[in-house]
């Protein structure tokens, strides 16, 4: 269901109302995660439920063998004293023991606190003594060693239990140490696991999940298991998942959009695998074949400028072929995103673009996939035409943490490219007066934990969730998502800038790998653009341009007019105020593990601003002394 409406009207108190009653599809439905898990073991019996690499070799984890340990973790877990409602947490790269530990704390009614691998030390320490949890999984030693300093200060924190390796200190066990507990436990109380179980409800908190903090302080999500299975089930027609699908891992499962994820393939029964790392997807998915893959934008643009840059390796007779198929996929995608007739001379070239092409795109992607999902920022709609042209289509999600996550999707019957999608089953969206996106419904938060206030500032007086994006609907109801309302840069002559939308335009050269526009309080936008540099390096080779290094590429005048050029030539429809007046070229990816992007690849402005803002004053002094071209003078004077 979509509203709108024409004004804002601020709560005294700002507690959430209840949302609109959930309608379920069937008597039997599941409405805890204990319930949604026992049900795919007893429903979807098969030898390889979770897959993993261990050696050069992939083995599996049956669901019967899934099922039994995490009863015996929960019963491990209760042993040690944790009683429902305590909070344990999470510190861990994706893999099995993941789910296991997360599968363990919801049959103990426990309330798990997942924990980004990445996170530094002090923000280990803030989520672990803000959340009380009083026990610790860890994947490794070597991640333990890299926090352990942080952890003396968390008075909570009573038991650290290590995924694998050396655990002989006190207070510390190994995960087979734990199970072993539970074991035993369940030997002396065989009905104490089913009691665990039963003991949660809808609306028992089933995680806290620390939003990734882009902009702040982070906040502690609570999402209960009526949160949570909602939206699981109501937003599984969208993408028609089911037992013989097969699923490649690669994102965090501490972001909710891919626990939901994982959550949604046990519940139906899939085959997971689980990704080596984000270098290796291309070879995982030939090795696995997966149907289904779920990613961020920044993995779709990073596997359609691998295959540029492998075809433009192989000669210019290749990459024209290559430029023709794809300009012959968009025209066919764009009339079928609108239901529009493809001509036949249209359809033919795609039947040939095809064979010459895309069929080598899907082989070597392992030759079945069936769909692709997309959720945690906004997808270009060149990446989302050039994909459906290929035979590869991808559908858009969107939503946050607080809605656990999905508020709107596409489907494949109906997948309008460049929005995303609508309103899932039992969900309403609204706008606001401003353009800011509202919405309600059984998947929204129970609150911030330990903030009341930022709680109540979130909801409307009649109880509507503020998303902080801003957005439009269309005459049939397709949500696109224009910007963060946060986001949104201010000129100093008092003019509102989008960025991500002229930032998605800026990818649109062959030369930009990242870029990040910024001009708050200046008097123009302006960006920071880290270059694809096999691009850039064969154009400066081609040119005769001498550099020995990325910063003196980053610095070289002719450098800086080819991409002056390329931004000129790509975003040719902005308004004056919008055009980007003076660039930096910035000679290192940004990266996680930096501290510049989320673990979902999201920009975070505030580090980038704080980190680069030599860099980014000595652009704006030099635009206001010069030099500067006649034409660039000219549009900081508009």
């Amino acid at each position: 269901m979509v509203e709108t409406r024409d004004e804002l009207s601020f709560g005294k108190s700002g507690a959430a109302a209840a949302g609109p009653m959930r309608v379920p599809l069937s008597p039997d439905e599941p409405t805890t995660l204990p319930e949604v898990l026992e049900r795919a073991a007893r429903d979807h019996r098969k030898s390889d439920t979770l897959n993993y690499k261990q050696g050069g070799i992939w083995r599996s984890i049956s669901s019967d063998e899934m099922l039994t340990r995490m009863r015996r973790i929960a019963l491990g877990l209760y042993a040690l004293g944790i009683r429902k409602g305590d909070r344990v947490a999470i510190l861990s790269e994706s893999r099995p023991e993941w789910v296991l530990a997360d599968g363990g704390c919801l049959f103990a009614g426990a309330c798990d606190v997942p924990i980004y691998p990445t996170l530094m030390p002090p923000q280990v320490r803030y989520i672990l003594r803000d959340s009380g949890a009083r026990v610790l999984f860890v994947s490794a030693p070597t991640k333990l060693a890299e926090v352990e300093a942080a952890l003396g200060n968390c008075e909570a924190l009573e038991h650290i239990v290590l995924f694998e390796g050396d655990a002989s200190r006190p207070n510390y066990l190994s995960l087979e140490e734990l199970e072993a507990r539970g074991r035993d436990l369940e030997a002396q109380q065989p009905n104490l696991s089913e009691e665990l179980a039963r003991a949660s409800g809808p609306d028992d908190l089933a995680t806290i999940i620390y939003t990734s903090g882009t902009t702040g302080e982070p906040k502690g999500v609570m999402l209960t298991h009526g949160n949570m299975v909602s939206n699981l089930i109501d937003s599984s027609e969208n993408f028609e998942f089911g037992k013989n699908d097969v699923s490649l891992s690669v994102l965090p499962l501490s972001h909710v959009f891919e626990r939901q994820a994982m959550n949604m393939y046990l519940h139906h029964g899939m085959s997971v695998y689980f990704g080596e790392s984000l270098e290796q997807i291309g070879a995982n998915m030939r090795e696995v074949h997966p149907t289904v893959f779920v990613g961020v934008p920044r993995i779709f643009e990073k596997i359609y400028a691998r295959i540029k840059d492998k075809t433009a390796a192989t000669g210019k007779v290749n990459n024209a072929l290559l430029d023709w198929a794809v300009e012959a996929g968009k025209a066919k995608a764009r009339l079928v995103s609108i239901r529009q007739k493809v001509p036949l001379s249209l359809s033919l070239k795609n039947k040939l673009a095809s064979v010459l092409i895309f069929a080598r795109w899907r082989t070597g992607m392992g030759g079945r996939i069936r769909i692709f999902v997309s959720g945690g920022a906004a997808l270009s709609e060149e990446i989302g035409y050039i994909f459906s042209g290929a035979g590869l289509p991808i559908v858009q999600g969107y939503g946050l943490t607080e809605t656990s996550p999905v508020i709107t999707a596409s489907t494949l019957e109906d997948n309008r490219i460049g929005t995303v999608g609508k309103p899932i089953r039992n969900v309403e969206v609204r706008l606001a007066a401003d353009g800011e996106i509202e919405t309600r419904g059984p998947n929204v938060m129970r609150g911030y934990w330990n903030k009341p206030a930022q709680t109540r500032a979130v909801f409307t007086e009649d109880g509507w969730f503020r998303t902080g994006d801003i957005g439009t609907i269309d005459s049939d109801g397709f949500l696109t998502i224009t910007d963060r309302k946060k986001e949104l840069l201010k000129t100093s002559g008092g003019k509102y800038i989008a960025p991500q939308p002229i930032e998605q335009l800026i990818k649109g050269s062959r030369f930009v790998n990242q870029v990040v526009l910024i001009g708050n309080d200046r008097k123009f936008p302006a960006a920071l653009i880290v270059p694809d540099w096999e691009r850039l390096e064969s154009y400066a080779r081609l040119k005769g341009i001498e550099a020995t290094t990325h910063e003196e590429l980053c610095r070289h005048p002719r450098i800086i007019d080819l991409f002056n050029r390329q931004i000129a030539s790509v975003t040719p429809d902005l308004a004056q105020y919008e055009r980007v007046k003076r660039i930096a070229l910035l000679p290192h990816e940004l990266t996680i593990e930096s501290g510049e992007l989320t673990p979902t690849l999201k920009v975070k402005r505030r580090i980038i601003d704080e980190k680069y803002r030599d860099v980014i004053d000595k652009l704006y002094a030099e635009a206001e002394s010069g030099p500067l071209t006649a034409d660039q003078k000219r549009r900081a004077a508009d």
